[in-house]
């Protein structure tokens, strides 16, 4: 069995703001360039919103964000205060709201909840080709270097 790298762990405030917090976490976290970063930055911003709209955590309570490496996915924890409703697919197709859970479902490659007297985890992961992350990190790293190298000639010709 393959075990985890943990990228990090962050908790936030249980206000509709901290989605953004949480959103700059992930793009530290797991880096530019990774293939999977649009899809988890997306399906984070949808959960934490979803923890600090509908959980007992909207009350002043604690969202806490968890990322793990696990070699071919990435791992996501949410966890919040629980509350009284279960997490689920919406199917009303025509409502405003509620279709986060939608797209986890859709783009996750597995999801759940897990739910205790005390607290309440959705989870997620979402997939990605090891191989296919190293280059893509490599290729922003030479694209920073060589803009960085143009900015250096630039400053010093003018």
């Amino acid at each position: 069995m393959r075990m985890g790298r943990l990228l990090g762990v962050i908790e936030l405030a249980g206000d509709p703001r901290s989605a953004r917090t949480a959103r700059d976490f992930v793009r530290e976290r797991v880096g530019d360039g990774h293939t999977a970063l649009d899809t988890l930055t997306l399906l984070v911003s949808e959960v934490v919103t979803n923890s600090v709209v509908h959980s007992d955590s909207r009350h002043g309570g604690r969202v806490t964000l968890t990322l793990a490496d696990c070699y071919d996915f990435i791992h996501v924890d949410v966890v919040d205060a629980g509350g009284s409703g279960v997490p689920h697919v919406r199917v009303d197709e025509s409502g405003e709201g509620g279709r986060g859970l939608q797209i986890v479902q859709i783009l996750a490659a597995r999801w759940g909840v897990r739910q205790d007297a005390t607290s309440r985890t959705v989870w997620f992961q979402v997939n990605y080709e090891r191989g296919r992350v190293a280059s893509a990190i490599r290729a922003t790293a030479e694209a920073k270097s060589s803009a960085s190298d143009h900015k250096h000639a630039f400053l010093t010709t003018t």
